[in-house]
This record gives C-alpha cells, sequence and structure tokens, in this order.
C-alpha cells in the first residue's frame, strides 16, 4: 500500500567537481558548472509545493561551492531538513559559515587506518576528517561518521566504532558499498558478511537500514516486480538546472527546468518516465542505496518493515522528527 504519493527527497547536484578522486565513483571525472542561487531559490520554492521535505545539497564535492551557506540558508528558511555528506577536506576552513544550516552533516571515513583510507579516496584526507570531527563538535554541531562498507574494510568497523564515533558521541552510519553504471566495487558482500553488518547496526550509535541487507540477499531491484520508487520519490537536479530521470545513475533523460519544476515534475513526459521507475532493464539487480532508502519509507512492504526501526532510530537520536514536524517556516533571508 502506497502511503505518500508526492517526493520527499532532493538529491541537489551543487556540482560534479570534487577534490577526491574516490575508486568506487565517477561523479569526480565529470566537467561541471556551479549551481547559481537563483536558479536554487526558484527550485526550491517548487519544491517546497512539490512536498519535498529533505534537501540533500550533493556532489561531487558539495563544499567546493563557495556559495553553500547561502543555499543551505534558502533551504532552511523555507523549513527543509538538509543534509550534506563531505570529504572533510574543506570543512574546517568553512565550518563557522556552515554552522547551524546542516541538519545532517556526514564525514566519509571508510578505515581506522590512514592509508587504506587515503588510498582509496585518491587523495590524503584522513586527517582532515578527524579534524572536521573536532572543529564540528567544538562549535555545537553534531556530525555523523558515514562509512562505506567493502568486504575488505570490514574488520575497520569495530576500531572506528570504539575509537571515533563512540568517544565523540557520533552516530556511524553503514553505507554498503553498491555498483553502477561503468563503476564496480567488485566486493559483493558475502552472507557471512551481512550478517556481521546486521549484528552490528543493533548496536548503541549505529545506524544500518536493515532493508539493505534484505535487498541483497534478495538479489536487489527486480523489474518484474520492482521496490524501487526512485522517480517518484526524489527529484534529482543537476549543476546544469536539469531534472534528470529516473535516477541520477541512470540518467536517462534530462529536461532544462527554466524555472518551472513544479510543472514540469507534473508534465506527462515526466511522469510518463517516472512510471518506468524500476522497470528498465538496467533496473535489474539494483541496490543503489541512495534511491532505496525513499523507496522503502513511502509504501508497506517488508521492507518497509525492516528498514522502520532504524529509520526511527536515528530521526529520534538527531532530533530531526521534531523539524519534519514543523508546519510553518521562518521568513525568506538569506543575509
Amino acid at each position: 500500500m502506497r502511503l505518500v504519493r508526492h517526493p520527499v527527497l532532493c538529491n541537489y547536484y551543487v556540482t560534479y567537481r570534487c577534490n577526491a578522486k574516490c575508486a568506487f565513483c565517477d561523479i569526480w571525472e565529470k566537467p561541471s558548472p556551479y549551481v547559481t542561487l537563483a536558479e536554487a531559490e526558484a527550485n526550491l520554492r517548487d519544491l517546497k509545493r512539490l512536498g519535498v521535505k529533505v534537501i540533500d545539497f550533493t556532489g561531487g564535492e558539495p563544499l567546493l561551492h563557495r556559495q553553500l551557506p547561502e543555499l543551505l540558508a534558502l533551504a532552511k528558511n523555507l523549513g527543509f531538513l538538509t543534509t550534506v555528506t563531505s570529504n572533510g577536506l574543506l570543512y574546517p576552513k568553512n565550518a563557522e559559515k556552515l554552522r547551524g544550516l546542516i541538519d545532517m552533516l556526514h564525514f566519509s571515513l571508510d578505515s581506522i587506518d590512514r592509508a587504506t583510507h587515503d588510498q582509496g579516496r585518491g587523495v590524503a584526507c584522513y586527517d582532515f576528517v578527524l579534524e572536521s570531527i573536532r572543529v564540528a563538535r567544538a562549535l555545537g554541531e553534531r556530525p555523523d561518521v558515514l562509512f562505506t562498507v567493502f568486504g575488505h574494510n570490514l574488520a575497520d568497523l569495530e576500531r572506528v566504532y570504539q575509537e571515533i564515533t563512540q568517544p565523540n558521541g557520533l552516530l556511524l552510519i553503514l553505507n554498503p558499498a553498491f555498483e553502477y553504471g561503468e563503476v564496480e566495487t567488485g566486493e559483493q558482500l558475502t552472507d557471512a558478511q551481512l550478517d556481521y553488518l546486521s549484528a552490528f547496526g543493533r548496536r548503541k550509535g549505529v545506524y544500518l537500514n536493515e532493508g539493505f541487507i534484505a535487498l541483497r540477499r534478495d538479489g536487489g531491484n527486480h523489474v518484474a516486480a520492482p521496490v524501487c520508487r526512485a522517480a517518484s520519490t526524489t527529484l534529482v537536479i543537476s549543476p546544469y538546472n536539469e531534472l534528470v530521470l529516473p535516477c541520477y545513475h541512470l540518467g536517462q533523460q534530462k529536461f532544462p527546468i527554466d524555472s518551472q519544476l513544479f510543472a514540469l515534475y507534473n508534465s506527462a513526459e515526466v511522469q510518463r518516465l517516472a512510471a518506468l521507475e524500476g522497470r528498465l532493464p538496467q533496473c535489474e539487480g539494483c541496490t543503489i542505496n541512495c534511491y532505496m532508502q525513499p523507496s522503502f519509507a513511502v509504501e508497506t512492504s517488508k521492507y518497509f518493515w525492516q528498514a522502520l526501526p532504524s529509520t526511527l532510530k536515528y530521526n529520534w537520536e538527531k532530533g530531526t522528527w521534531k523539524q519534519l514536524l514543523r508546519k510553518r517556516p521562518a521568513p525568506l533571508s538569506v543575509g
């Protein structure tokens, strides 16, 4: 049964540019402009009309956008929850300007070992992550550590938990790696590794969407009976001010927005393509967390019930449930 029939999340790519070269990502390879404040303001107002609750300002590395604080302020003043994930390289020098503007701030950390983490990220950023955690906490922020889980770094979870997240009072978010397009991690987690990950996810201060585990055990999305609701739950906006459908990773079609996002999303052409979510040949076996998370949340299924405890756990610990209940946004002002 479908519970929510409007999009709830926007993945807003402020730029594809990145100052890292992660081995499991190809976004940084793309040339890219930066979104403009004028375009963003028009789009955010239309996203509000469409029922979106959360804006994920993403990239690339979102902190490369020099007006990220202004973008976040626009979103906050319209009543959105905001989220940003960073490799940490630019956070310490921008932390004060970002203070209070990010509801869900994630720093990527994939190993307790500096060399292993830096090798996977293609740049020396381990020390910057630790400094970012220190600076954020000093400013009263509550960042999370986002740990992308592969077979080769699973053993590092314990020490990251014991030595970094628990002593600093942070949530450890477990993000099982996924493959897409030409990007292949080559490390599908085994059943035994999924068992370990599932058990780890039940610890205090750890967030793991159990639906991700179940979906992997089931072989991912199946086009004959799709669980993916990428296009109807998540709007993807590119740095070129385009609506990308059915999801970023497929990017079958891109529609210029031209300050008409509300009308564009409700147009027959966009809705026709959105109806193919999870049913295209490339969707077979997909486990992309970015789209499965909102997909699990909008209709009852076994994945909904498996995802629900971790979702409630995260929102309770972060306090974001209070903002989801807020009805009246503050007056618009970006100073």
